[in-house]
């Protein structure tokens, strides 16, 4: 995918798209076994969004803009430069990248406050014109929720009750969003696993709450992207160095709380990708609303089980295939064929 890179700020307006497959060496493991027409992978969509500069929630360099993108997406992969090079600008001139932290930080609880007010006032109109009891209940939420990213503190820190956490998923909110920090680096620092700017990051991350944090270089990447994979593994190799992209791609799709659980056979070979502790019946519906409408059960192999024991057979003798119901929580990577009722039919 051709993104424009310019040395000035925001090159990108409009955010880029980009759909990459998550790898997963169980999914390649099946493909091997059932040797299916059809290989379908887990995928996670990245959305390049341009980065933000002080005053950003008051529109500054097209902030409104970027944080409207940024509100659409389920989370945040915050992109740090911590390399120098006097041919490439900075917005601030310098490099920072704490600094940098500070200021998008702030910047996206200041817009999340600016919600939080709106979304009060608006509230309070309605309770003159209504004695909703549910009104009140998200009047006390939206305060408790504005004191709290007041005090500098991002949502997704809190210790909220499920009520509120039903409340605050409708709002989208900007410091809710699972975030995983990417620190970009030169080649050389990143190969040898130095770099002076990580201690400070490092610090920064865990005074803010902890999280992820991938050190890569962009450089790298770029260079191994266009060469032949067989040369590509060859200067990995000779390098002592290996792309971070399987990382980064697997942690992002993680860290909001995706999973899959596959479906295999001699016709395809697919990850279907469901919320963590979703129910059997709802990860059915997955695959269709007829599944789960008319759902009976699930019948669950391990993957680690049938890879230990080679064939769906050997797996049924060693009493490890499952007939699961309605509450059953589908795990990552369970191999499933589910059982359903199809309206004036029989079982599928």
């Amino acid at each position: 995918m051709a993104i424009p890179a310019e040395n000035f700020p925001f090159c990108t307006i409009e955010p880029n798209e980009a759909r990459v497959n998550v790898p997963d060496e169980r999914f390649e493991w099946l493909c091997q076994l059932f040797k299916p027409k059809s290989e379908v992978s887990a995928f996670l969509e990245i959305h390049d969004i341009a980065g933000l500069v002080r005053g950003a929630h008051q529109g500054q360099g097209l902030g409104n803009s970027f944080l409207s993108h940024i509100r659409a997406v389920d989370g945040i992969f915050h992109v740090l430069r911590a390399f120098e090079d006097p041919d490439i600008i900075h917005v601030d001139d310098t490099v920072d990248p704490v600094r940098d932290l500070d200021v998008i930080t702030e910047e996206l609880r200041l817009k999340d406050i600016e919600f939080m007010q709106n979304k009060l006032e608006d509230l309070e109109k309605s309770m003159k014109r209504s004695n909703d009891k549910q009104l009140k209940i998200e009047l006390e939420c939206c305060q408790k929720v504005k004191a709290f990213i007041e005090e500098g503190k991002d949502v997704r820190l809190g210790d909220w009750k499920a009520a509120e956490v039903e409340i605050l998923n409708s709002f989208q909110l900007l410091t809710a969003k699972p975030v995983v920090y990417l620190i970009n680096m030169t080649e050389r620092d990143y190969q040898r696993k130095k770099n002076k700017f990580l201690p400070k990051i490092h610090a920064w991350v865990q005074e803010h709450g902890g999280g992820q944090m991938i050190p890569f270089s962009c450089v790298l990447e770029k260079s191994l992207s266009d060469m032949p994979p067989d040369e590509a593994a060859k200067y990995c190799e000779e390098n002592n160095v290996q792309s971070a992209l399987p990382k980064i791609i697997k942690t992002g799709f993680s860290a909001i709380n995706l999973i899959y659980f596959f479906t295999a056979g001699p016709d395809e070979v697919k990850c279907w990708q469901i919320r963590r502790l979703t129910k059997a019946p709802q990860a059915a519906g997955a695959i269709h609303t007829d599944f789960e409408k008319g759902f009976i059960c699930a019948e669950v192999m391990k993957f680690d089980d049938l890879k230990e024991l080679g064939t769906e057979s050997a797996v049924k003798a060693a009493g490890k295939y499952k007939q699961e119901g309605k509450t059953y929580v589908v795990q990552d990577a369970d191999i499933i064929f589910f059982k359903f009722n199809v309206s004036g039919g029989g079982k599928k």
